[in-house]
């Protein structure tokens, strides 16, 4: 990988700037002659192609309008004034063609409402006559258009804004409704569901993606006109901040939870847009808002596979990867990263860009939080950030939805797994939670809705607790126990379980990379040579039958599982057995290879009988830069024993 951006120091604005183009100047390979189409590749998505080439077009216009905002100069801003020409223009044949209702083409006009809100005299008007007249036309027939009701409401409200910003009809009614709409989604600390009622989405869109960013950058480009929604608005970023600075582990790694994750450092967006607001959060400096910004992009540098060898972004994760992927990822879908660029719009004596960057603010951040609204618990404790998670679920039958919203942890280093096929565990991949099998394990169910969850707190201790139903006659009833400041590695899961019929059962824990550091596959080791060379890093899949319990070490960091059933409840019938499994290549969206630690039971369907299972689950990753963890930092956590708390002793017993 030789383009610029993967060896820009990424600490200063300039340095921002400079990364902002050379993102931008690998597209004009794949721009069509009249500038309207970026072909980025060929693989499909649900909508049409040219809507699929036009997010091509529109994409980096959220990284070129804030550079060019800000006052720099780019060369390449006339593939994009040559663009909205031709793509608005009927008779060109590069029309985009009229959006119809529920249109990809409403999403990729938020962009260009926001353009032309924030810098119109680079984009807009260099245009002639007939090209404004046509842009205007052309965004203006978002209205009066169905849209689905969720965070796409917001792509109207860019359109409009845009519009009214540079003079041009626009409907203030639809901008008005639109708006009073989108406030019926906000619960409350800051969060909003991407829907109506009966949604529980809280995710990136809540924040990053969609929602919270577009709030901010409405805050500050319709302060005058409507400046009591504003202040709303940004009393409302204050308020999520606290919460969604958790999210994020020291070395600017994010937790990767929910769909849409191949927009790479969108994620931190909204760190960029609380400076274009001007909003200061109580408690987080602009130091420590730089930092939790630029930390997270220098991250990307250290995933090669997020982009191809020119400098395009790959459809994927931390690597190419389509089984991760949703319907509507075309290959210009990935560019929504260029939202992150948005504090190049400000001057250089902003106080974003004057302050010292500073690290992530570990002292002053609770190292458990309990946040009931997204239905997580974050955790910080051992060097591993990672959310315990419960009930949330996505509105419709997302491609591996129960992966992305329905497991029981989300680790900002160690990711999550998707599947690759229907048959066997390696396919599956069901890290990070229960699975359940009637068939003898050849398919699997996971957890994908939950029919009650919330969140307990006796006696000082937190945990999430769930109920779902894999089958009728079959019920599963979670608790998730964050980490204890006394055994700072593990955190506890515990079911019920009551089954109708026979069921084999895998509770794995975190997934990690697969391979030693000669690209072979981890060897199945005795464990012995933990007890020497503890400066060293341990490479191997342990299994330890006694226990039971198994780990994997590889430089990922290691990751393992303890079955304390029988030490909890010793009359509960036969252990469980310890396994490591390699998993089916491109299952993890962070390691391409990948193996499973996991407990493997059976259990009896007389359908009267509560099943508990009590299971330990051990993880401390690699920090970025590092392969592997010295075994002095994690040999003796791994023997020590995490205490059950006693009100879920006594529920159990």
């Amino acid at each position: 990988m030789t383009f610029s951006f993967m060896t820009n120091p990424l600490r200063t604005r300039e340095d921002m700037q400079k990364a902002c183009i050379s993102l931008l100047d690998p597209l004009a390979l794949y721009t069509s002659p009249g500038g309207a189409r970026i072909q980025l590749g060929h693989t499909a998505t649900h909508y049409d192609e040219v809507a699929a080439q036009l997010e091509g077009f529109s994409r980096p216009l959220w990284g070129l309008t804030s550079l060019l905002a800000g006052g720099a100069d780019y060369p390449g801003v006339e593939r994009w004034v040559r663009g909205f020409a031709s793509g608005t223009d009927p008779d060109s044949p590069e029309f985009w063609g009229n959006t119809r209702g529920k249109d990809q083409r409403m999403v990729e006009m938020s962009a260009m409402g926001f353009t032309l809100a924030v810098c119109p005299e680079k984009l807009y008007h260099p245009l002639d006559e007939s090209g404004k007249q046509n842009l205007v036309k052309w965004l203006g027939n978002i209205n009066g258009k169905d849209m689905p009701d969720t965070n796409w409401l917001w792509f109207r409200v860019f359109a409009n804004l845009g519009l009214s910003k540079i003079g041009a009809p626009y409907s203030p009614e639809q901008l008005k409704k639109d708006l009073d709409h989108l406030d019926t989604f906000y619960l409350s600390d800051g969060w909003s569901r991407d829907g109506p009622v009966g949604v529980r989405q809280l995710d990136y869109y809540s924040g990053s993606f969609a929602i919270q960013y577009a709030q901010l950058v409405y805050s500050k480009l319709a302060a005058k006109e409507d400046p009591e929604r504003c202040e709303e608005y940004r009393d409302r970023a204050r308020k999520f901040a606290l919460t969604f600075v958790h999210w994020f582990d020291e070395d600017g790694r994010s937790i990767p939870f929910g769909r849409s994750l191949t927009y790479r450092f969108a994620m931190a967006s909204f760190w960029g847009a609380l400076a274009f607001a001007d909003v200061e959060v109580p408690g987080l400096s602009w130091g420590v808002v730089k930092g939790m910004l630029l930390r997270h992009i220098r991250y990307w540098q250290t995933t090669p596979g997020a982009f191809t060898r020119d400098g395009t972004f790959t459809i994927g994760y931390t690597y190419p990867n389509m089984n991760m992927t949703e319907n509507y990822n075309s290959p210009g879908s990935p560019y929504w990263a260029m939202k992150s660029f948005i504090p190049l719009a400000l001057s250089p004596s902003h106080p974003f860009w004057a302050a010292e960057e500073l690290p992530y603010p570990k002292d002053s951040v609770p190292k458990v939080f309990s946040s009931p609204l997204p239905g997580h618990i974050y955790s910080h404790l051992g060097g591993h950030t990672f959310a315990l998670s419960s009930g949330q679920a996505c509105h419709y039958p997302l491609r591996a939805g129960a992966e992305k919203y329905g497991k029981l942890a989300y680790s900002t280093a160690f990711g999550y797994a998707v599947p690759t096929g229907t048959l066997l565990l390696d396919q599956h991949a069901p890290d990070n939670t229960i699975a359940l099998s009637e068939d003898g394990g050849v398919v699997w169910k996971v957890r994908r809705e939950c029919e009650q969850d919330r969140l307990e707190t006796v006696d000082g201790v937190s945990w999430l607790r769930a109920v779902w139903k894999p089958w009728k006659d079959v019920e599963v009833e979670t608790f998730l126990v964050p980490p204890q400041e006394d055994s700072p590695l593990w955190h506890l899961r515990i079911h019920r379980l009551r089954t109708g019929r026979d069921l084999v059962s895998s509770d794995a824990g975190f997934s990690n990379y697969g391979q030693r550091k000669d690209g072979r596959i981890l060897d199945v080791l005795d464990g012995s040579a933990l007890s020497t060379g503890t400066e060293e890093n341990f490479e191997g899949r342990v299994i330890s039958a006694g226990d039971p319990s198994s780990f994997a070490a590889s430089a990922g960091g290691v990751v393992g599982v303890l079955d304390l059933t029988p030490t909890v409840l010793p009359n509960s019938g036969s252990p469980r057995k310890a396994e490591v499994i390699p998993l089916d290549a491109n299952t993890n969206i962070v390691f391409s290879r990948s193996t499973m630690p996991t407990l493997m039971g059976a259990h009896e369907g007389d359908g009267t009988k509560d099943v508990w299972l009590v299971t330990a689950i051990f993880g401390i990753p690699s920090r970025v830069g590092e392969d592997g963890v010295p075994k002095v930092k994690w040999v003796e956590e791994w023997n020590k024993r995490p205490i059950v708390p006693a009100p879920l002793l006594k529920l159990m017993k």
